[in-house]
């Protein structure tokens, strides 16, 4: 079975669209709130929940990082850049996991695999930190043999393979190739010892391929997963999305 991780920080963006400038993360006149999303998302069988707290704090909230630490059932994957204010807010978190990815105040949300090859002591500092505190730590990497091999050296127990070439290049003449680096990538980082994650633009039709890529162990979505529940509801968007992870080929 491969795992669903929800990702809720596009909740979140629809309540900083009004509400940023609110005193507080939840309460009163301020919604949607993530926190019941993430909930609602855990009683429709998501496996576990997924946030990333950005350095400009543009959609999840530090207030909504720990009311999620408090609240799920589940378990919290906290997403983070790859520095020693984000080490020390996930040291004092401890969230079960961490995936360890870029960030650039220019995009709209997380485009490419964070590069480990040319910033091995750093993501190695910060891997030590996890592993000594018992948090899981994921490396967010573009499908590539250096990126996979540099990340098993560093000790991280996984990665999670940055699937945005192939989402953006689904409905074009690269998708047959995308999901060839894929496939090569899952391969190769099994090989290599580590647990192989997935996600970015994965929704409800590119799913019925991503989900055949070998030695896959969770799948983390949310823009998708959070723009069918406007039409459908928070129980039957992840409802859906779990049915089509584990449809059988």
């Amino acid at each position: 079975m491969i795992l669903l991780g929800v990702n809720i920080d596009h909740c979140a963006t629809v309540r900083q669209a009004r509400y940023r400038d609110a005193a507080g993360a939840e309460g009163g006149a301020v919604e949607p709130d993530p926190v019941e999303f993430a909930l609602a998302a855990e009683r429709a069988g998501a496996d576990g929940i997924t946030v990333h707290l950005r350095e400009d704090r543009r959609h999840i909230q530090e207030r909504d990082v720990w009311r999620l630490r408090d609240k799920i059932s589940t378990r919290l994957n906290l997403e983070m850049a790859c520095t020693p204010a984000m080490t020390a807010f996930a040291l004092q978190l401890k969230p079960e996991f961490v995936c360890i990815v870029p960030e650039n105040r220019q995009e709209v949300t997380t485009e490419g695999g964070l590069d480990i090859v040319g910033n091995r002591e750093r993501v190695r500092a910060c891997v030590d930190a996890m592993n000594a505190a018992g948090i899981k730590a994921s490396l967010f990497i573009d499908p590539d043999e250096p990126q996979i091999e540099a990340s098993a050296k560093l000790g991280a127990p996984f990665v999670e393979l940055h699937t945005g070439a192939y989402a953006n290049a689904y409905f074009g003449p690269q998708r047959a190739a995308e999901f060839e680096r894929l496939r090569v990538g899952t391969i190769f980082g099994h090989r290599a010892g580590l647990t192989i994650n997935a996600g970015h633009g994965i929704n409800y039709v590119n799913i019925a391929e991503v989900r055949t890529l070998p030695h896959l162990h969770e799948l983390n979505i949310g823009h998708s997963i959070v723009s069918r529940a406007i039409f459908t509801g928070v129980d039957e968007a992840v409802r859906e999305m779990r049915r089509r992870t584990n449809l059988e080929t």
